[in-house]
């Protein structure tokens, strides 16, 4: 695949916090870092998403008295997943994993950070209405097509091609560049949710020949 100058790889919360070992391990999260930094290598612009909640964060099944990680509530936006404390702001889990090495990230986009509000996408908070800027930032730089990959594939990956397709940038997902929480039903979802958006996923190797 031809990159072009108006590309952009983005590259979503791979951080400590969900990595084995973290708080909100995914399985196999580190496993893709070499890919990740292989992949950045071939690309002039390259972005990176931050997990950055305050302490308390309404995410987080803690802040629920009663609640369990992995179950949901009603927010004042919609439904809401809670989730174990992760990546809280000046943290070591809130940190980028040690082995990714993009020195040229040219942005690191923190999200999450508001204490009401969850923010899945790298575009929008959950109540797909708030902006973060990313859409701005990149129709000033004029990058157009996006490369998705990072953590999660079934959550943050997901909502921030969808959101970045209904924004009208070309989004691509690098499959083998991502791992899933995998909650049940969730990668089914999130791959139905692609294929109605047209959202093509593609291989590490159609960029980077091992």
């Amino acid at each position: 695949m031809q990159l072009q100058p108006t590309d952009a790889l983005l590259v979503i919360d791979l951080q400590n916090d969900f990595c084995p070992g973290g708080s909100l391990a995914i399985a196999g999260g580190d496993e893709i870092v070499p890919t990740v930094n292989a992949l950045a290598a071939r690309f002039d612009h390259v972005i990176l998403t931050q997990d950055w909640h305050p302490a308390g964060h309404i995410s987080f099944a803690s802040a629920h008295p009663g609640a369990e990680p992995y179950s949901a509530i009603d927010a004042p936006y919609g439904p809401q997943a809670l989730w174990p404390d992760h990546c809280v702001q000046n943290t070591a889990g809130a940190a980028f994993h040690p082995a990714l090495a993009v020195p040229h990230a040219e942005l690191i986009l923190r999200k999450g950070f508001r204490a009401e509000i969850d923010s899945y996408s790298a575009f929008l908070e959950n109540d797909h209405f708030t902006p973060t800027g990313l859409a701005g930032y990149l129709r000033e730089r004029g990058l157009r097509r996006l490369f998705l990959c990072g953590l999660a594939y079934d959550f943050c990956v997901r909502h921030s091609a969808i959101d970045g397709t209904a924004l009208d940038f070309e989004c691509l997902v690098i499959e083998d560049a991502t791992r899933a929480v995998n909650l049940p039903g969730s990668v089914e979802a999130t791959d139905q949710a692609f294929e109605e958006a047209g959202i093509q996923r593609i291989a590490s190797t159609a960029i980077v020949t091992k």
